[in-house]
């Protein structure tokens, strides 16, 4: 059985918008494009184009940013820095659908292999929007940025000093309005499992070392930097391995 493209798209977005609603009303700017998609229960649709494999669409990316651009937060028009970009697993959509994008990591080989990503999705980017930097001297400006990305890379933090230069360079580049999504590791939800070493630097269940933050010091940052939690934080407990915190700030306008 056939229908047509409008009727089935008519019914699926009311659905999708139920659940997905644009923050602020409206439609949300990550409806899925049914054209691309087939139809189960031997329906098809007329005119679909083949859908993209989802890893060539989304890549490896983290599945509380997938969340965040589910949930309309995130939007075309809007530059992305990603601070310890490694080797872009967090930019192949933003790559592939035209977004502004840069990157900055410490590491030479992941900046290529980042620039060689871009060049791969078409993304006509200068080679300078991904440069060997580390977070706390990024070169650029103040403001820069309507979405910062920092995934993973807190947690490296050699000491509260480090810690604290490394999030003020991370911050500053946040335009106001702009939206922080951060990944680190925490001892929430593991703090007898955890053993400190020096300072917040503690050895994890798995055997790595991490710089942990805990609620009480997010929740003081975050008022500190002038930002408010745009989700509750969230804590993912690795049993018996790591915990790693989700948390998502937006800075005072």
């Amino acid at each position: 059985m056939c229908r047509t493209l409008s009727h089935v798209e008519a019914r699926t977005e009311s659905v999708y918008e139920a659940c997905y609603p644009k923050e602020n009303g409206g439609r949300s700017r990550f409806l899925p494009n049914f054209r691309n998609r087939s139809m189960a229960s031997g329906e098809c649709m007329i005119g679909m184009e083949p859908m993209p494999d989802l890893q060539e669409q989304f890549g490896q990316i983290d599945i509380y940013l997938f969340d965040q651009l589910l949930r309309g937060r995130i939007g075309p028009g809007m530059r992305v820095l990603d601070a310890g970009c490694g080797s872009g697993r967090n930019l192949v959509y933003f790559l592939r659908e035209g977004y502004d994008v840069f990157g900055v990591d410490t590491d030479p080989n992941a900046v290529e292999c980042t620039r060689r990503l871009a060049r791969s999705r078409l993304a006509a980017l200068p080679t300078g929007n991904f440069r060997v930097e580390a977070i706390e001297e990024m070169t650029f400006p103040d403001a820069f940025a309507d979405l910062v990305l920092s995934s993973a890379v807190l947690h490296f933090a050699r000491s509260d000093d480090h810690f604290g230069a490394m999030l003020r360079g991370t911050w500053r580049v946040l335009k106001p309005g702009g939206l922080l999504f951060c990944r680190l590791a925490s001892s929430i939800g593991m703090e007898h499992q955890v053993e400190r070493l020096a300072g917040r630097r503690f050895r994890l269940p798995d055997g790595s070392e991490r710089y942990l933050v805990d609620e009480a010091l997010l929740l003081r940052i975050t008022t500190e930097l002038g930002g408010q939690l745009a989700d509750p934080l969230k804590t993912t407990i690795v049993q018996n391995q790591r915990c790693m915190t989700t948390w998502i700030v937006r800075k005072n306008a």
